[in-house]
């Protein structure tokens, strides 16, 4: 593994997000927007870079201004960008406007239809960038539709052939698709195939298509195939690690002046990961991962947020228990 090029390849979607700069009020009265690159995945891959990791991306964008930004963006930040596809049907980017009410009232307006990234073909997955990876990440929205389902499925396959560990990162949006049985199906046709599910409790209870899960029963469903950890987020109540052998972690929601909730989960997975891949315990990967998460919601942006490993480390060190 230690001669792979890169940490990880995250695949999927990377898009636009437009954060509202005027704060305690609706949408319909908000006339500024900041421009920022978003998309679960995306986010991953910038916040992993961010923290010192070598990162690449597998996604398929628009041949416009929208898709230079986020080309332009993730490669100044470190991500590689060689295998972009892009667009050459006239689809575009999707956006993401937000709403800030209040740190409690955060919403998200979502135009998703008929965009680039929810059509990635399964020939345009390269094989052999995918084999310079110890680390596959994908996320449960680009599974939501056809042809970047088949493709999400065809990256999974070659990791699984090719030893790169599988990370699954939930990230359940209602929108594209069409209802619970279809989410619940595709998410655990690749929860079961990978090595390291993470998501918040809720997202698990899409997985299982059941409507107030508990977590002993998702572990023993979910180690009953491949998953060696599984996270599982509750929120302000914490999130808890399970390991194949038996053990349980948990660690505190760290505090933090939060002005909006999204984010947060993007972030998490980002420094969790990080974590991980330094040869950090399980716990401290928990501790990493909240940190991290506590410091994007007291932000503006999603992936213009994202830490660095010494804003997380002070943190830890300032609420230490």
């Amino acid at each position: 593994m230690a001669n792979k090029k890169y940490d990880l390849i995250a695949v999927g979607r990377a898009c636009v997000d437009l954060n509202a700069v005027e704060y305690n009020r609706p949408m319909e009265e908000t006339m500024t927007f900041s421009k920022y690159v978003g998309g679960s995945p995306a986010n991953i891959a910038i916040g992993a870079s961010k923290l010192g990791l070598k990162c690449g991306f597998i996604g398929k964008i628009p041949d416009d201004q929208h898709g230079r930004f986020i080309t332009d963006y993730m490669g100044k930040v470190g991500v590689d960008t060689s295998n972009f596809v892009l667009d050459t049907e006239g689809r575009k980017t999707g956006l993401a406007f937000t709403e800030i009410l209040s740190p409690e009232e955060c919403s998200i307006l979502m135009y998703r239809d008929n965009v680039a990234d929810l059509y990635l073909d399964p020939s345009e997955v390269n094989e052999e960038y995918i084999k310079e990876a110890k680390m596959l990440v994908v996320s449960g929205t680009g599974l939501a539709q056809s042809p970047s389902r088949e493709a999400v499925l065809k990256a999974v396959s070659i990791a699984r052939e090719n030893q790169v560990k599988v990370v699954f990162e939930l990230d359940y949006r209602p929108y594209t698709w069409k209802n619970a049985e279809e989410t619940s199906i595709y998410y655990a046709l690749v929860a079961e195939q990978s090595d390291v599910v993470i998501g918040t409790r809720d997202e698990y209870n899409m997985l299982e298509n059941v409507e107030n899960g508990s977590n002993d029963v998702t572990v023993d469903y979910l180690f009953s195939h491949r998953p060696e950890l599984l996270v599982i987020k509750h929120g302000v109540q914490g999130s808890y690690a399970y390991t194949k052998d038996g053990q349980t972690f948990a660690t505190k929601a760290y505090k933090s002046n939060v002005l909006k909730t999204f984010g947060a989960g993007d972030s998490y997975a980002a420094a969790f990961i990080y974590a991980l891949s330094q040869g950090k315990d399980i716990q401290t990967a928990l501790q990493y991962g909240s940190a991290s998460a506590a410091i994007v919601v007291s932000k503006h942006s999603s992936s213009e947020a994202m830490p660095t490993v010494e804003q997380i480390e002070q943190l830890m060190a300032e609420q230490a228990e």
